[in-house]
């Protein structure tokens, strides 16, 4: 038992793929990171290289496609690994960086979407105050404290984990997370699992109370507002886009969360849930904002027609 203390090989549950299923599975994951890839730069690029895209929405904006890459990257590279060799075993060193930036990517994302949905408060709620307040400092000083938090908040929740002994080496998730490497520990987790819900609840919180303040009180804004009715239609166009990410990432992310505590649930289920979380919200993401963003959906048009008629 002892040998398994100093173990730096580790054996995940994995897909469960038939022989049959393997290379449609691997072709689909491959064609899914590759939209990933594709979308989210194109969003990042377009923002990047396009002066008229760097307001304060845009600059929060941008935030998103580079969180979801970092949640992407950590699932698939390690995915089409396991479909293409067969092998479940992972490094131990690979599963915590793996777990790490799955936890930055579920952190940031939360706290990006609040950062947003507080630029959406003062450009519709304080229209005239709005280029006083969204200053360039303000904004870094915005983007700064979502990135700092998310790392001092999960370094520590790692930092708790490493502290601990190890005495398994099987994972029975198909990805490695922290509720997962905690099954691999034989000493006392109280710590670690409060501090686990400590800020599951923070983040939560923080990004459902923003929202929830935020988007009722453009709700008011907009009904009372004499302004004409398609400036209306345009703002609660973009508040009901960021809505919907919020709530299907915090849909697929709480049930997730909750799969871990309830023994009943289908194992094949919790493992569908859990990857969707690192599937659908970065492939959908920037395919949402690219089109209802008028301003990047333009930019975007345009780079491609000329692109097309320089190849002419």
């Amino acid at each position: 038992m002892s040998s398994l203390y100093n173990t730096s090989v580790l054996q995940l549950s994995g897909y469960n793929i038939s022989y049959e299923g393997v290379f449609p599975a691997f072709l689909f994951a491959t064609l899914n990171y590759m939209i990933i890839l594709f979308c989210n730069l194109t969003l990042i690029l377009t923002i990047v290289m396009n002066k008229s895209l760097h307001q304060p929405m845009h600059l929060f904006l941008v935030n998103l496609p580079i969180n979801d890459l970092i949640g992407s990257s950590a699932l698939f590279p390690q995915l089409l690994k396991e479909l293409l060799t067969n092998s479940r075993r992972m490094q131990l060193s690979t599963c915590i960086a793996q777990a790490f930036f799955i936890h930055i990517y579920a952190a940031g994302t939360v706290f990006i979407l609040s950062a947003m949905a507080y630029d959406r408060y003062i450009a519709i709620c304080h229209p005239l105050r709005y280029n006083t307040v969204m200053t360039n400092a303000h904004i870094m000083k915005i983007i700064t404290l979502v990135w700092s938090s998310c790392v001092v908040l999960i370094a520590v929740l790692f930092i708790l984990l490493l502290r601990l002994r190890r005495c398994r080496s099987e994972i029975t998730h198909s990805y490695c997370d922290n509720p997962s490497l905690l099954t691999l520990v034989c000493e006392d987790t109280t710590i670690n699992n409060i501090y686990g819900l400590f800020i599951s609840a923070l983040s939560q919180i923080i990004a459902n109370g923003t929202v929830l303040y935020t988007y009722l009180r453009i709700l008011i804004a907009c009904f009372r507002s004499k302004q004409q009715s398609d400036t209306k239609a345009k703002a609660l166009q973009t508040c009901a886009t960021h809505l919907f990410v919020f709530l299907l990432f915090e849909c697929l992310g709480l049930f997730t969360i909750i799969s871990y505590r309830l023994q009943n649930i289908s194992p094949h289920l919790r493992r569908f849930m859990g990857v969707s979380t690192l599937i659908f919200p970065p492939t959908l993401n920037p395919i949402i904002y690219g089109l209802k963003t008028k301003e990047i959906h333009e930019k975007v048009l345009n780079f491609f027609k000329n692109k097309l008629i320089l190849s002419e």
